[in-house]
């Protein structure tokens, strides 16, 4: 059986799916991103990709900074819900019960529920039609430390993150490898 071939489209999955905030301590709001990721390690460099039409887009345009908050399986809910309300009928932090934890960096605020915060502060902004994509240096990332270990590492394992798919949110699975496990010389 062959592969069948559709027209171009986002078909890059799984994807991460974060809880963003952004605005200020006092006027905030939550957005569901599934298209986020990595630029550039040394400075780290991220990016999110935001519809003009949502609510956030506007505080992060004049605010020039947002958090990207990891979500868990026990966030599903919430991630779900902020993405499909708006900021501008629901204090989603009140109707989700989540709690606004301040940044060291930022202004806005960071989730406590989420295992991992990362603060991040806008470059640059490219319009690609439907997204604009912000492009944002990170200036700290927060990581709850029930998820350290004791070698001061961080267990993503014990996270429960989820994913975004094709509609669908997936709970991770287990660890399959690690990089350069492939090459790795076998001992005798």
């Amino acid at each position: 059986m062959g592969k069948v071939m559709w027209k171009p489209g986002t078909f890059l999955y799984p994807i991460p799916a974060v809880l963003v905030t952004s605005g200020t301590m006092e006027k905030s709001n939550i957005m569901t991103v599934a298209w986020t990721g990595i630029i550039n390690t040394n400075p780290a460099i991220v990016y999110i990709s935001v519809r003009p039409e949502r609510y956030s887009y506007q505080l992060i345009r004049e605010n020039k900074e947002f958090v990207i908050n990891l979500t868990t399986e026990k966030l599903a809910f919430a991630t779900d819900w902020c993405g499909v309300k708006s900021g501008k009928q629901f204090d989603k932090f009140q109707e989700m019960n989540l709690t606004k934890e301040k940044a060291n960096f930022v202004g806005c605020p960071m989730l406590k529920e989420s295992p991992v915060s990362v603060e991040c502060k806008v470059i640059e902004e490219k319009d690609y039609g439907s997204h604009t994509q912000f492009i944002a240096q990170v200036l700290a990332i927060h990581a709850d430390e029930k998820y350290i270990d004791e070698k001061g590492a961080f267990d993503i394992s014990k996270c429960h993150l989820i994913s975004y798919s094709n509609g669908g949110y997936y709970a991770q699975g287990k660890k399959v490898g690690k990089f350069g496990f492939s090459v790795k010389k076998k001992k005798k």
